[in-house]
């Protein structure tokens, strides 16, 4: 699959509005765990590899470990993350999918127990900037970077 076009080269400034976006979502002063979270679990979701492969490039150099970002796909199973960071992993996944969930309040109260509604405004924001850039990205089949092939040890 070959990239179709150069966003920036081709149309900056629709580029240049949407980065607008990531810059007040990277300025708004959700905590950091949050954001990784929301970016990673929101790109699992819509299937876009080139934001999965760069969110959880950076949520590893952020310090966060491999455990804690490989889970992140089958959270529901995990007892690894704590209620905010549940409830941030609902949510995302709520507006994500918001065609079939509705945003149901159930989703909305879970995180309403422990952010506050600016918080929550903030949340919103960064889950659907993450959208637009994995629709961009799949729109123009965008590819990630391949670091390196893995072969199995021979037995």
């Amino acid at each position: 699959m070959q990239p179709r076009f150069d966003i920036n080269a081709v149309e900056p400034d629709c580029f240049k509005a949407i980065m607008n976006l990531e810059m007040y979502v990277q300025k708004s002063g959700i905590e950091k765990r949050f954001l990784h979270l929301a970016k990673i679990r929101t790109s699992q979701i819509n299937g876009c590899a080139y934001c999965v492969d760069m969110h959880t490039k950076e949520a590893k150099k952020a310090g966060f470990s491999d455990q804690w970002i490989a889970l992140i796909a089958v959270w529901h199973e995990s007892a690894l993350y704590d209620d905010k960071e549940r409830a941030v992993l609902n949510w995302a996944e709520s507006i994500t999918n918001i065609a079939s969930t509705r945003a149901p309040d159930e989703d909305y109260d879970q995180l309403k127990n422990h952010f506050g509604e600016a918080e929550i405004a903030k949340l919103s924001t960064a889950i659907s900037t993450i959208n637009v850039w994995n629709r961009m990205a799949l729109a123009l089949r965008l590819q990630h970077p391949i670091d390196h092939v893995a072969k199995a040890a021979a037995e």
